[in-house]
Parts: C-alpha cells; sequence; structure tokens
C-alpha cells in the first residue's frame, strides 16, 4: 500500500517539471521582447505564449524524442504508407522514423509556421526532401490543402501522434481527418487521454488549469471517444489503452482503418 501510494504521489507530481520550464520560456521571450522593442513589444503579446510554447518545445524535444523511441511510436510510424498526412509534426521527430520504401509523399501539416524551417530541413537530413512537403496550416484549412491536392478521399494514411490534445476543436478535427482518409486509409495515432481512474482524472483536472494555458495542451481529454466518433472504422477494437491508473499522460494508440 505504502509503495502504491509512493507511486501515485510521484506520478502526480511529474507535471512540474515540464511547468517550470514553460514559466522559464514565457519569462524568456516576455524579457527578450521588451529587451529588443521596448515598450512596442507590448502589442505583440498576443503571441508571447506561442514564441513561448515554440521555445518550451524546443528545449524539451530531444527528451520527448528520446522517451517516444522507447515505445511503440517508431513501429507505428514504420507502417504508414502510400499518401501520408502526418499532423502537427512539429520539429519533423517522427521523419527518420517512416519506412521509405512504403512512401509515396508525405505532407506536415503544421500550424505553428516557427516549425516549418525545421520540418522542412529535417525531410532533407532524412534524404526525404522531395517526398516531404512542409504545409503552414490545419487539418481544416481546405482551401490550402486543396492546393496541394488534399481532398476528401485523397490520403493513404494519417499520422496524429500527441496532437489531439493541443487542437482547439478536437471532434472537428477527428472528423475533418476521417474525411481526407481513402476508404480502407489508415488513421494512425498515439496520443495521451483522461485516465480511467477517478483519482487520477481529479489530479488531471487540477493540473490542466496551468498545464493547458502554459503548455498548450490539455491533460484530460477523452482522445478515445474523440476518434471513435470521427466516423465508422473497420476495427474500433484495435485501440489500444495503456491502463497505469496513476499515470497524467495515459497513452491510447493504434491503427484503425476507415470504413
Amino acid at each position: 500500500m505504502a509503495t502504491n501510494f509512493r507511486e501515485r504521489l510521484n506520478n502526480y507530481l511529474r507535471p512540474i517539471e515540464p511547468l517550470q520550464c514553460a514559466i522559464w520560456a514565457l519569462y524568456v521571450t516576455i524579457w527578450d521582447a521588451i529587451r529588443s522593442r521596448g515598450p512596442k513589444a507590448i502589442a505583440g503579446a498576443a503571441k508571447w505564449r506561442e514564441e513561448a510554447f515554440v521555445l518550451w518545445f524546443r528545449t524539451l524535444s530531444p527528451h520527448f524524442s528520446r522517451f517516444e523511441r522507447t515505445t511503440v511510436v517508431p513501429e507505428l510510424v514504420a507502417s504508414a504508407e502510400g499518401i501520408i498526412l502526418e499532423l502537427g509534426p512539429g520539429l519533423g521527430n517522427q521523419i527518420p522514423l517512416f519506412d521509405q520504401t512504403k512512401i509515396g509523399h508525405i505532407y506536415g501539416v503544421e500550424i505553428n509556421g516557427s516549425f516549418i524551417p525545421d520540418l522542412q530541413a529535417k525531410a532533407g537530413e532524412c534524404g526525404l526532401r522531395e517526398k516531404y512537403t512542409a504545409i503552414h496550416a490545419g487539418v481544416g484549412d481546405t482551401d490550402v490543402l486543396e492546393k496541394h491536392g488534399i481532398k476528401p478521399g485523397s490520403i493513404d494514411t494519417i499520422l496524429s501522434i500527441q496532437v489531439f490534445c493541443s487542437v482547439a476543436q478536437p471532434e472537428a478535427v477527428a472528423r475533418e481527418m476521417y474525411r481526407l482518409l481513402k476508404p480502407g486509409g489508415k488513421l494512425i495515432f498515439w496520443e495521451h487521454r483522461r485516465s480511467h481512474d477517478w483519482v487520477t482524472r481529479i489530479v488531471q483536472n487540477f493540473w490542466n488549469i496551468s498545464w493547458s494555458y502554459l503548455v498548450g495542451c490539455n491533460l484530460n481529454r477523452d482522445i478515445t471517444r474523440i476518434i471513435k466518433s470521427a466516423g465508422a472504422w473497420e476495427d474500433i477494437e484495435a485501440m489500444k489503452i495503456d491502463e497505469n491508473p496513476s499515470g497524467m499522460l495515459p497513452r491510447v494508440y493504434g491503427v484503425l482503418v476507415k470504413s
């Protein structure tokens, strides 16, 4: 019992370190803006959180990448094939994991324009310069996507690695992803979700107040329900759940096929 309590307590305190890093990133962003632009910096205050997130993500990205390599993520990414839409690729951490023999073309749809140069550089490093197109847009920006030939029923595989936690309208994004997939197309995903443990859900809700503001994603979204509700899937039971009852970022993952 004591061991279980200590494990829970340790898990429940894990958000502190990334939150400290997020506070540091916001402070550095604001200080640099004021130091370089003086009082005029106030006019750009609306962008401070976005810029701070970029700094936070760049700082912690190597840690994220190392952890993901110890999970099922490499296997999931390697199963992507055909015309691929990678949702929210960030700095391009997954690009080296694609099986290039299976790729027709990859479209990295990234809403944060600060990451686009990184995506292009990473694709070049991995020998995918001709097969990877970084698009500054959201999945709902149909006019932008259509310029690249991305339209309903045109995509073989959609890859989503820890994205649904941060999009503004996750249900709408899930429906749009489903719409873009061909019949028989695959949604490959690895996401963190709301816990099934009621005590952990309370802790997630507590941390989410500061986490959603400083980090920009949500700890307590019911990602399982959101993905299931996107449309008809052939193999809904293929979704897998990380059952760690005290984990603050329990995962749901798998490969679903559009009916």
